[in-house]
Order: structure tokens, then C-alpha cells, then sequence
């Protein structure tokens, strides 16, 4: 075999999403399993959420002041249009258009 000079083992790189066009990448909440009053429910039966937090957005979004959302945003979606991405074990990764992003959670300064 000959020497090349290259390293035996290569790094691994790192793989991310990058969202395209007008859409941003969200990782979904945890579905609950335990209501608001405090019942537990079976785990086949779950409520749906619908929030979770940016990711991050297509350079398109970052660039139009028309969407006031950044990376670690927390925000309500509509899941109509979400496409799951199988990046990991749980799927809980969704590009999503941004206009179905339909509020923004944020804190008022106190």
C-alpha cells in the first residue's frame, strides 16, 4: 500500500439543513402527554402542538423586513405544509414556508 501522505481517518462533516426560497427550518415542540389540570394521557393519545423554535430561515427571509423572525425565535405554525425532515430520531425538524409561521412568541421588557 502506498503512503500518500493524507491522514488514515477523515472527519466526518458536519450535515445541516439550509432552507430555500421563502422558508425556515423548525424544530416542533413536544407533542404533551400531560394536560393543563394535570392528567396523564396514554401514549397513544397525545395533543398536537403546533409551536416550536427557528432553526434557522432561508437567506431570502433574513433579508425581507416583512418577516421579523430570527434563529431561537419560539413561534406558532400551521403543520399544513410542513415538510418533515428525517435528520434525526425523533423528526421533530420541519422546513416550513414562512408565511405559514402565523405568530411570534416574545417577551415584553418589564
Amino acid at each position: 500500500m502506498r503512503d500518500t501522505g493524507e491522514p488514515t481517518h477523515r472527519k466526518m462533516a458536519l450535515e445541516v439543513v439550509e432552507p430555500l426560497g421563502k422558508r425556515v427550518l423548525i424544530r416542533k415542540d413536544e407533542d404533551k402527554k400531560i394536560t393543563k389540570v394535570g392528567l396523564h394521557l396514554p401514549d397513544k393519545m397525545e395533543i398536537p402542538t403546533i409551536t416550536g423554535r427557528i432553526v434557522t430561515v432561508s437567506a431570502e427571509v433574513d433579508r425581507d423586513e416583512n418577516y421579523p423572525i430570527r434563529q431561537y425565535d419560539r413561534v406558532l405554525f400551521n403543520p399544513k405544509h410542513a415538510i418533515p425532515v428525517d435528520f434525526e430520531g425523533d423528526n421533530r425538524l420541519f422546513v416550513i414556508p414562512v408565511e405559514d409561521v402565523v405568530a411570534v412568541f416574545r417577551r415584553e421588557p418589564t
